[in-house]
C-alpha cells in the first residue's frame, strides 16, 4: 500500500466521513496537535527506563491516538464506530500522578523547567498538550466535543508537570526555582 495519495497536493483533507476540509482547518489543527504530544510522549517513552513508565506512557499515547480519531471524525457524516474514551481513563493518571508525587517535596515556588534534558522534554510535553487543550476547547465552542476529551487533556498536563518533577527527583537534579529580577540579590 502506498503511504501518498497525491489527494491533498491542493491543500485540503478528509475528514473521517468524507467531508473534505483546507489542511489549516480548526479541526485539522485540533488533532494535528494531539499527533504532536503522541510523538513527544513517544521520545519519553523511548528514554524513561523507571518501573512501569514506558508502559503508562504506550497507554497515555493509545488514549491519545483515539482521541485523535474521534476529533479526525466529522460528527454528522462519519457512521465508524470509534473506540471510547473512559472516566477511568482520566483516573488512572491521577493514580500515576499520586504514586509519582509521593517522594516529592512540597512545591513552594514556581519552577522552570530543565536541569536535566528529560525534565525539559516532559516540559515540553506539557505546553504541547496545554496547546492541545486550548484547540480542542476552541473546535467545541464551535462544535461539540466529547469533553472527557477536553479532562483528558487536562488531566495529562498536570501529569506531564508531575513526571518532570519526578524525573528531575530520580536523575537527582535540582529544580531551578523561578526567581524574578531583583529577588536574587536578597
Amino acid at each position: 500500500m502506498k503511504i501518498y495519495t497525491k489527494t491533498g497536493d491542493t491543500g485540503q483533507t478528509s475528514l473521517i466521513g468524507g467531508t473534505r476540509v483546507d489542511k489549516n482547518h480548526f479541526r485539522i489543527e485540533a488533532y494535528g496537535t494531539v499527533d504532536e504530544l503522541n510523538s513527544w510522549m513517544g521520545l519519553l517513552g523511548a528514554v524513561l527506563a523507571y518501573p512501569d513508565l514506558p508502559k503508562r506512557i504506550q497507554t497515555i499515547q493509545t488514549v491519545l491516538f483515539t482521541i485523535g480519531s474521534h476529533l479526525a471524525s466529522d460528527p454528522q457524516k462519519s457512521k465508524m464506530v470509534l473506540p471510547q474514551i473512559l472516566p477511568e481513563q482520566i483516573l488512572d493518571l491521577e493514580k500515576w500522578m499520586d504514586e509519582m508525587e509521593l517522594g516529592l517535596p512540597a512545591l513552594s515556588n514556581f519552577i522552570l523547567p530543565g536541569g536535566h534534558v528529560h525534565n525539559a522534554w516532559a516540559h515540553v510535553a506539557r505546553c504541547v498538550c496545554r496547546r492541545s487543550e486550548r484547540q480542542v476547547v476552541e473546535l467545541h465552542n464551535m462544535e461539540p466535543v466529547n469533553p472527557l476529551i477536553i479532562q483528558y487533556l487536562n488531566r495529562l498536563s498536570d501529569f506531564l508537570f508531575i513526571l518532570a518533577r519526578f524525573i528531575s527527583s530520580q536523575e537527582g537534579t535540582q529544580e531551578i526555582p523561578w526567581v524574578t529580577r531583583g529577588a536574587e540579590m536578597q
